[in-house]
């Protein structure tokens, strides 16, 4: 292990899951992000004599379910981190630990620089940001979202609350990903354009004038000006119908401490001065459609209005 991920996993274990002797805690990793989830594992071992590392092949897709003995590894822990290639954010499995009272810490996608990268950061302040982003959207009944490069999106939450990834993860039952700093909503319905310039699988980092378009009707994606994404709903629509369009989320970020976008939408919808919005699976965040994909695409330099008062966004 080196010094930079030994740095990385004690602040992911010591100040953001604050792992303490004589809890349990499972790292559930992949054949490509073992490096991360060894390095995981063995400052966790460090810390408690009850510390397992489950390794299993990679994924075919954000958000399909892990296999059965996985999911069962992940309901046993105090507290449950998994660094790997494809997400387990949005799984019936993440959920049930959470549920069980687990604390909980999702890492899709994570590279070893993404890991030390974004592990370098203050989570207090991040906590701090959080808050203020929260004060300012909990309340409102209509979000808008604008932006040059030809977003013009409404949204509203209805009944749906706002939550916030902070990356303080010390309650049983909370959850967060790592890196951190976001706060974000399913909202019940939506109308509007998203054009995404930041960063979306699977192309990564948009280059200078790429985007990927899409058109939301009553809270469906009605319109992907995008073969790769569109294909990807398409393969999910198979199995679920209609459900892979829901248009799943808004999300705020609010890690200031993230300068530049880099390719890893883990990392970069986290960013301050950032928006992100997420087609398909919202059931483990506060919705009720459940699907085998959650894509999310980073916009930037937007502008949000909270029932029409502009949000002042955190920014590096």
């Amino acid at each position: 292990m080196t010094d930079d991920l030994r740095v990385a996993a004690e602040t992911a274990l010591n100040q953001c899951m604050g792992l303490q002797s004589g809890e349990s805690c499972a790292i559930i990793t992949d054949d490509r992000r073992w490096e991360i989830g060894k390095a995981l594992y063995d400052v966790a071992s460090e810390i408690t004599d009850d510390a397992t590392i489950v390794r299993y092949p990679p994924g075919d897709q954000h958000g399909e379910e892990p296999p059965a003995t996985v999911a069962a590894a992940m309901r046993e822990p105090d507290v449950l981190l998994a660094p790997t290639t494809k997400s387990l954010s949005h799984t019936r499995a993440r959920s049930a630990a959470t549920d069980g009272g687990a604390r909980a810490a999702t890492l899709p996608g994570i590279t070893e620089d993404v890991f030390t990268r974004g592990l370098d950061a203050d989570y207090e302040s991040i906590r701090e940001h959080c808050n203020r982003v929260l004060a300012a959207v909990g309340n409102a009944a209509e979000i808008r979202v604008t932006a040059p490069s030809g977003t013009d999106i409404t949204l509203e939450p209805g009944d749906r609350e706002w939550q916030e990834d902070t990356g303080i993860v010390h309650e049983p039952g909370s959850f967060s990903n790592l890196p951190a700093g976001e706060v974000f909503v399913s909202p019940e319905t939506a109308d509007g354009r998203v054009v995404v310039d930041g960063t979306m699988r699977p192309h990564g980092l948009l280059s200078e004038g790429q985007t990927v378009a899409f058109d939301v009707e009553d809270g469906q994606v009605t319109a992907i000006e995008d073969d790769a994404i569109r294909e990807q709903v398409e393969e999910g629509a198979e199995k679920v119908g209609d459900a892979a369009y829901n248009l799943a989320e808004l999300g705020i970020g609010t890690n200031v401490a993230i300068e530049q976008l880099v390719g890893s939408v883990l990392l970069d919808e986290k960013a301050g001065g950032t928006v992100h919005f997420a087609i398909g699976d919202d059931a483990s965040i506060g919705g009720d459609t459940e699907a085998p994909l959650h894509l999310d695409g980073i916009v930037r330099e937007p502008t949000v209005y909270a029932d029409g008062e502009e949000v002042s966004l955190p920014a590096p």
